[in-house]
């Protein structure tokens, strides 16, 4: 087994070490075969910041913004996700942009994929749940944290969702995306003609920063081989990434989440697009056409046409 040199591959080795040293110290000794089985899904050199190839998707500099600033009529209740976002497609029935062809993202390592069977990738996944849910490399959240959200859906999804961190409801729950942006999201998934059960979602960070903080640089670090290992064993044919947060690190990317929009990237084999996150649209209705026009355009890409 090779481990990256750098800081991140030695934080890697402490932390395996102190895992492994942990289940010794209280008996549990047939979980250190099972462990070190899994050590080659999560090594993967530290991704260093790079300017994305850029991967022009219309004749403008941005997807075309089309439609109303309103996303819809005033109502006297509180439409839910669905409604709001049916609202928002009604306001660019008639948007599109145009498909691209896939820019590799320079110096960002996908970690090694896998070729598993179902229930392999279920059982893989547990045993990493089971990693993070110990998981005390960042001393404040693992100290603030109610448990770990590690990530739910499809073990055999080819869309993988990527957010930015869990909020309270997340932190509550142990599932991501379930507050008020997780309920626009369900909205998304539903214009989209799928089911959240067909889809595997998961964040950049498994812990809650204080106050709904921006995830430092550290912490994205230090959780980077969590996220590694579920794309590893999920092996997404594509994956979202919802927000800046999300996109600059998973790509390694110092780019803006507006120029990022109407671009195909490649992480692995994964084709990925960069999107707003859903608590931005819940600050900023009118924005909500435009990730409607991410979604038709980005499905686009996979052959399904959406209206």
């Amino acid at each position: 087994m090779t481990i990256d040199n750098g800081d991140a591959g030695q934080r890697l080795c402490r932390a395996i070490r102190q895992e492994l040293e942990s289940l010794g110290r209280s008996g549990v000794t047939h979980w250190n075969t099972e462990i070190t089985q899994l050590l080659p899904l999560l090594a993967s050199p530290a991704v260093a910041p790079v300017e994305p190839t850029r991967i022009q998707a219309a004749t403008s500099e941005n997807p075309p913004r089309t439609g109303p600033n309103n996303t819809g009529p005033k109502n006297t209740g509180h439409p839910s996700g669905a409604q709001e976002f049916e609202m928002a497609k009604r306001a660019t029935k008639t948007a599109a942009i145009q498909m691209a062809a896939p820019g590799t993202v320079g110096a960002a390592t996908p970690p090694k994929l896998l070729d598993l069977p179902l229930a392999d990738r279920v059982k893989q996944l547990e045993k990493l749940q089971k990693c993070v849910a110990g998981c005390v490399k960042c001393p404040e959240l693992a100290r603030t944290r109610t448990q770990t959200v590690f990530g739910v859906g499809n073990p055999q999804a080819k869309i993988m969702f990527l957010g930015e961190a869990p909020g309270a409801d997340e932190d509550a729950t142990g599932v991501p995306f379930v507050g008020k942006a997780g309920q626009l999201l369900d909205g998304i998934i539903a214009a989209c003609k799928l089911q959240r059960e067909e889809i595997y979602i998961c964040n950049i960070l498994r812990c809650r920063p204080p106050g709904n903080r921006l995830p430092s640089p550290e912490e994205a670090g230090n959780c980077r081989e969590w996220l590694d290992g579920q794309i590893a064993i999920v092996n997404p044919d594509y994956i979202i990434c919802w927000g800046s947060t999300a996109a600059k690190n998973l790509l390694g990317t110092t780019e803006a989440i507006g120029k990022l929009r109407g671009q195909l990237f490649e992480y692995g084999r994964a084709k990925v697009c960069c999107t707003y996150h859903p608590s931005y649209l819940l600050r900023n209705p009118p924005a909500k056409k435009d990730v409607w026009q991410d979604m038709k355009w980005f499905f686009g890409t996979m052959g399904v046409e959406l209206k």
